[in-house]
């Protein structure tokens, strides 16, 4: 089992998630508003900041996780990246990590049926 991790444009957060329904077999997906840096440190002309302080600037970012089976990894991340892709900077990164147990708490069942 996987969890994708993905923090990608606001613009492009509905069409990535869109994308992501379409898949077969994908459990599920959170979306949560976000804010954060990259290497720019927040600074960009392509989008506004949207948290500011004497100390520092963010910009807001839409972090899309999802966890799945091993065999949906590929499909998971080529359709992360069509939708979300503009060729900006700031288009956002994808993260992939290992689930060791995942467990439901309305039933019990562990494992990929646990997603």
């Amino acid at each position: 089992m996987k969890m994708v991790i993905a923090y990608v444009q606001p613009f492009v957060a509905e069409r990535v998630v869109k994308a992501l329904q379409e898949i077969q077999g994908l459990p599920g997906a959170t979306v949560i508003e976000c804010h954060g840096f990259g290497r720019g440190r927040g600074n960009s002309d392509a989008e506004p900041l949207t948290a500011t302080s004497e100390r520092f600037s963010t910009l807001r970012k839409i972090r899309v996780e999802t966890m799945i089976p091993d065999e949906l990894e590929d499909v998971v991340l080529s359709t992360i990246r069509s939708a979300a892709h503009t060729g900006s900077h700031g288009d956002g990164k994808v993260y992939v990590t290992s689930i060791h147990r995942a467990l439901k708490i309305r039933t019990g069942e562990e494992g990929e049926a646990g997603l």
